[in-house]
């Protein structure tokens, strides 16, 4: 196998994922472009998460704990046109051990007959992102290592120099005077504490993507809310579609909504994407007992959440004890294509806006905001299915296309493959 790497970095690491992905092509399995961790509550509960998508989808960021304001508040997200702040406490939070930052094996010798998915870790270091560590305090943990390492790291665009302490919110001024957005670490996965080396087994996948802002006077497909469940069916076309999404740190230039391939790892495969859409949905169907989210990140509708709904959906879901909901306690999305919207969210006693659940309720955003994003996205999900549309998808998958394509409501999708309420 040739690979073709531009730069020391995400490049050269992305040109060995593509042995991985070369392998399990041949074999009958995939490594998923994902991290996950075990999350374990302040009663001893555990819940694993693998959360999946494209570059800057918050693959890394699900390893980290939530950001507080100085004073504990967490913010949960600003209304960018009032500029108003919401805020919640949430007084203990879970316990994080992480299993993997960016590439999950899924090697068949590792399931069992449990109906859920087994991953391990696939790398020895982590290669991760600091473009949102601005200032001292942001991310503590993670701050103490990089800081006071037990043995030196490498750093890329981070000011400093050799043998010195580097400090990672002074990141590299590019040409044009702008801080380099993409900063990285190369962690050795033995100095993260807790880390989980084991196989094990997975409770939720959840995929990530990054939204822009979305008003009525500028609509966009910023219209996720910030927790969907998606029946198994949709679970299976949005990593067929894995948008790239809004102000991608990993992109220099992207105009609108962009993909990155089949299961957000297309640009490093060596054979066919549609072998890569049969693996995966083979993989979904082969276990029915891991459920499926969708998580935005950046934006819910009009406000700036960073990866605050990742984090907040990580804490909810792990203190709830899975991903199981009642039917009465879910809301078919306004667009199929997102699955369900939760009616109530409450986390510790403090409630989360329905604002964040439905943007459409957001008086910035409106059904008609909402609506024309849709739009914009259903067109992005259609145009990218295309590539798929051959004799050689599975004819399960190309019932599930079929119904994208025909504008289907969520109980057809959920005939094709039902959901673990």
């Amino acid at each position: 196998m040739f690979s073709y790497n531009l730069y020391p970095g995400p490049s050269a690491k992305k040109g060995v994922y593509g042995f991985l992905l070369d392998i399990g092509e041949r074999e009958g399995w995939v490594t998923a472009h994902a991290s996950a961790v075990k999350v374990i509550t302040p009663y001893d509960n555990e819940l694993v998460i693998m959360h999946e998508g494209a570059s800057g989808g918050g693959k890394s960021e699900m390893g980290e704990n939530i950001h507080r304001d100085s004073d504990g508040k967490i913010v949960v997200g600003q209304n960018i046109v009032t500029n108003e702040k919401t805020y919640i406490k949430i007084p203990e939070v879970c316990r994080l051990a992480p299993i993997a930052d960016d590439m999950a094996l899924c090697h068949p010798t590792m399931q069992n007959d449990s109906g859920k998915l087994v991953i391990r870790d696939a790398e020895d270091g982590w290669f991760l992102r600091l473009d949102h560590i601005k200032e001292y305090g942001t991310e503590p943990s993670r701050e103490k290592i990089f800081t006071q390492p037990p043995e030196p790291l490498v750093f890329l665009n981070i000011q400093g120099v050799p043998t010195a302490t580097c400090l990672v919110w002074e990141h590299t001024i590019d040409s044009n005077g702008i801080p380099c957005p993409n900063p990285r670490v190369i962690l050795p996965r033995r100095m993260v504490p807790e880390v989980v080396s084991d196989p094990i087994e997975v409770d939720v996948r959840s995929f990530g993507v990054r939204t822009p802002p979305c008003t009525s006077k500028r609509p966009s497909y910023g219209i996720l809310g910030m927790l969907h469940i998606l029946p198994p069916a949709l679970a299976w076309i949005w990593r067929l579609v894995a948008p790239r999404g809004h102000n991608n740190p990993s992109i220099i230039e992207t105009k609108g909504i962009t993909s990155e391939g089949i299961g957000s790892y297309g640009p490093f495969l060596t054979g066919k994407w549609v072998t890569h859409a049969n693996l995966l949905l083979e993989q979904i169907v082969a276990a029915p007992n891991t459920r499926y989210v969708l998580i935005p990140n950046q934006h819910i509708g009009c406000f700036k959440v960073g990866f605050m709904p990742q984090w907040l959906m990580r804490e909810y879901l792990s203190k709830r004890g899975d991903a199981s909901f009642k039917p009465e306690q879910l809301v078919p999305a306004r667009l199929p294509l997102l699955g369900f919207c939760l009616a109530n969210l409450e986390i510790e006693g403090q409630h989360i806006s329905r604002a964040f659940l439905m943007p459409e309720r957001q008086p910035e955003v409106g059904p008609d905001g909402y609506d024309k994003g849709a739009v914009q996205l259903t067109e992005f999900v259609k145009n990218e299915l295309v590539k798929f549309d051959t004799p050689e998808l599975d004819p399960l998958g190309k019932k599930i296309v079929d119904c994208c394509y025909r504008d289907a409501l969520l109980d057809e999708y959920i005939d094709l493959i039902p959901i673990r309420y």
